[in-house]
């Protein structure tokens, strides 16, 4: 699978876009004005039928921020639609999944969050989040385009920190004034829901982390090193699939103090229970596979999480949750081998036939 050739985005910063709410577009400081939406439609670097939509957020201690949604409409108008969120230094490239949906007849968004892939502007540190509540304006800004585009129902599906950062804004977002009303169902593809870590760094580290993020929150905890999953994956490597590496590179993410120490909080409030209301699929790997070396097991299992851990800690989530492990199935399940992405979209669709509408 095939990536287009796109120059780094952060060569230039991206083109501000006012605030609209069902309709004309508005003054964003203007009184009265409903939630942010995303606006500005742009052809996507995917080309034709993706959209890219844009929404401008308020300037933090590197400069101006941006967010970016990506669009794909069905063939015909429809009531549904799906809001995909990307993991940990990533962004929307899974053209695949938006095939899927489309294909049941549902429109397809993603969001590209701040700081990440089409996100990314050339000053910003790639990825950096100070607590997942950094993105909740965002998703509430995607949520509103959806709804604005006339949507009525939405399934969120999330991959790995995509997915812890969604269920929290699920959580968190009706205190915030937020109608979640629209939002029927959520899809979890191998959420971050445990630190891989053992039980003794898991108990301890929270606390001093947590000193160490006020103290030095950029300081760097894991250097970039040829990523073993990343291997697993890229084409350029032992994989099938072909990414913007300035956006997703072989040597994965960056992971600051900063980033970690908010994870760990976020995580912990999962682990206490969230209590979602609407139904919610967890899907992960059968299996963890470890190695330093190159093995073929690699694509057989997950090679970031504990897949076990993920599983346990899922029912955590909310009241009705289906939990599913998928046989050998690789970290993002969505870029695993050809016959085990069959069996995730299977399962997907017969759940979703179930309780997605």
């Amino acid at each position: 699978m095939s990536d287009p050739a796109v120059s780094d985005p952060r060569a230039s910063d991206a083109t501000p876009a006012r605030r609209a709410v069902n309709g004309p577009e508005s003054d964003p400081a203007a009184p009265g004005d409903g939630p942010a939406v995303f606006t500005d439609p742009q052809p996507d670097i995917f080309g034709a039928p993706y959209e890219a939509l844009t929404l401008v957020l308020p300037d933090d201690r590197e400069g101006p921020v941006v967010s970016t949604l990506v669009r794909r409409r069905a063939a015909r108008p429809t009531s549904s639609a799906v809001l995909y969120l990307h993991g940990f230094s990533d962004y929307f490239h899974q053209r695949e999944l938006a095939d899927f949906h489309a294909a049941r007849g549902d429109d397809f968004y993603a969001v590209d969050l701040r700081k990440n892939g089409r996100s990314l502007l050339a000053h910003q540190t790639p990825a950096d989040m100070a607590d997942v509540a950094d993105y909740y304006p965002e998703l509430t800004a995607a949520l509103a385009t959806i709804v604005a585009d006339g949507h009525e129902s939405v399934v969120l599906n999330a991959h790995s920190t995509g997915g812890l950062i969604g269920v929290l804004w699920l959580h968190d977002a009706p205190k915030l004034g937020t109608d979640l009303s629209p939002v029927t169902a959520v899809v979890l593809n191998s959420p971050f829901l445990d630190v891989p870590a053992n039980w003794a760094l898991r108990a301890l580290a929270p606390r001093p982390f947590a000193v160490l993020a006020r103290n030095r929150p950029q300081l760097v905890l894991q250097q970039p090193t040829r990523s073993q999953y990343q291997i697993s994956i890229h084409a350029t490597e032992r994989g099938e699939w072909e990414f913007n590496p300035a956006w997703k590179p072989v040597t994965g993410g960056v992971v600051r103090a900063q980033w970690l120490s908010a994870a760990q909080r976020a995580i912990a409030r999962a682990h206490a229970g969230l209590g979602l209301p609407m139904p919610l699929l967890a899907m992960s790997s059968s299996r963890t596979v470890r190695a330093k070396q190159w093995t073929d097991e690699l694509l057989r299992g997950d090679a970031v999480l504990n897949a076990d851990a993920i599983a346990r800690w899922s029912t955590m989530l909310g009241r009705h949750v289906t939990c599913v492990r998928i046989a050998d199935g690789m970290h993002d399940l969505l870029l695993s081998t050809p016959p085990v992405r069959a069996a995730v979209y299977a399962e997907m669709a017969r759940w979703l036939d179930a309780y997605g509408r």
